[in-house]
């Protein structure tokens, strides 16, 4: 593929829809348009309002539409709900030839997704984590290689039938053809994770207003994910019914007092908040501060069990990035880190082709598309030049992630 393309993503999140644009070429990107728009009719991850949905999709479109004088059409889509499962399986196949051809790993992949899938399931990914040949385990590029039983060992990622069919809808309804539905920790993993924590083993962590996703990376290779539901908005809400505020004055409490570093420097100060129908009144930011690091230590208390869960071994060694939204909160960065126990970093986009407006936590997941739709885009096209075995390369490569960390 040569030449200049443009490639747009979309983020559905529960409160907020983010367009991005960008002017591709093989070897760069120019991000040309970033719009965000309040998000409605999504809650937790989940669409329930389809009509509030798609304005709020159809606003968003239009003014990236507008910023870069771009006719969007297609569009690579995150996906990321509680509804949505991942699960090891395996799959075998006998070397006919006695060499591992690109149809064998096709086949290999093809039969581990042969495991039972509830009706209301469907398989969004099946991503390699290493191929076997006649016991030799852990092999990461098999093509080519001479032996009698093939074996891929894969993580299977499941998601809701009606949540991908009603964010299909969607798209479909706001004039836009879906390139690809894409699970979120694996592409905000490429906006903001380093080679030295794939490598050595690191959480992503990505709390957003409905949803919190806990990711597990080792080895170059993505090990599963969960999504819990208890997220930013949870934080608001305590803190809109603890002091008897509205949800929009409780999330500006939220962003302006946080979790000092030292609470203890708030014990004597007051602040006055507004308060519904009733003017002013003054509360201590030492309560505060008690709402958001009671609900903080919660959601870091189910958030450690999810990784051990994950990494099945002591955790300790291992380290945490956190992105989304809630990262940016006052203090939160050194709390996490303190209740864990291990180093944590905020995540924001990084890489050559990130401008400032993106450098923000709230922006991981849709850079992260823009990197997967390039990568998807180029690198995909040249696999299938080199083998001529266009249907089956796409099929592996489209939503299998092996080339994105780097299993072929």
């Amino acid at each position: 593929m040569a030449g200049t393309i443009f490639l747009a993503c979309l983020d559905i999140g529960t409160t907020k829809i983010s367009t991005m644009v960008a002017e591709a070429r093989h070897d760069s990107l120019e991000i040309i348009a970033v719009s965000t728009v309040a998000s409605q009719g999504v809650r937790k991850g989940v669409i329930v309002d389809i009509d509030s949905t798609l304005g709020a999709i159809k606003e968003s479109v239009r003014r990236a539409s507008e910023i870069s004088g771009v006719e969007i059409k297609d569009v690579y889509v995150g996906i990321s709900d509680s509804y949505i499962k991942t699960m090891r399986s395996t799959g075998a196949v006998v070397l006919s030839n006695g060499v591992v051809t690109v149809r064998d790993i096709n086949d290999c992949l093809e039969n581990a997704q042969t495991i039972y899938v509830p009706l209301d399931k469907e398989i969004l990914h099946v991503i390699p984590l290493g191929y076997n040949v006649d016991g030799e385990t852990e092999i990461y590029n098999p093509h080519g290689m001479k032996g009698t039983c093939f074996e891929a060992n894969v993580e299977i990622v499941t998601a809701a039938t009606n949540s991908i069919h009603n964010l299909l809808k969607c798209c479909e309804m706001a004039g836009l053809n879906v390139a690809e539905l894409v699970y979120t920790p694996i592409v905000s993993s490429m906006s903001v994770l380093r080679e030295d924590e794939l490598e050595l083993g690191v959480f992503l962590i990505d709390i957003g207003g409905g949803t919190s996703d806990v990711a597990f990376f080792k080895n170059n290779r993505f090990y599963g994910a969960t999504v819990l539901d208890i997220a930013g908005n949870q934080f608001t809400n305590d803190l809109a019914v603890g002091l008897g505020v509205s949800s929009a004055e409780a999330e500006k409490i939220k962003k302006a007092y946080g979790m000092p570093a030292f609470p203890e420097d708030y014990e004597d100060e007051s602040i006055l908040i507004g308060v519904s129908g009733r003017g002013e009144k003054k509360v201590a930011k030492s309560f505060i501060t008690k709402i958001i690091i009671d609900r903080s230590e919660e959601l870091i208390g189910i958030i450690s069990d999810e990784m051990r869960k994950l990494a099945g071994v002591e955790t300790g060694h291992l380290r945490v990035v956190i992105t989304g939204g809630v990262s940016q909160m006052k203090g939160f960065e050194a709390h996490v880190q303190s209740l864990l126990n291990i180093p944590v970093r905020i995540g924001v986009p990084e890489g050559r082709d990130v401008i400032d407006k993106v450098q923000n936590p709230v922006f991981s997941t849709l850079m992260g598309l823009l990197y997967y739709a390039h990568k998807n885009t180029y690198e995909m096209s040249s696999a299938d030049s080199l083998t001529g075995d266009t249907r089956g390369m796409k099929r592996w490569f489209r939503g299998l992630m092996g080339k994105l960390f780097r299993l072929n």
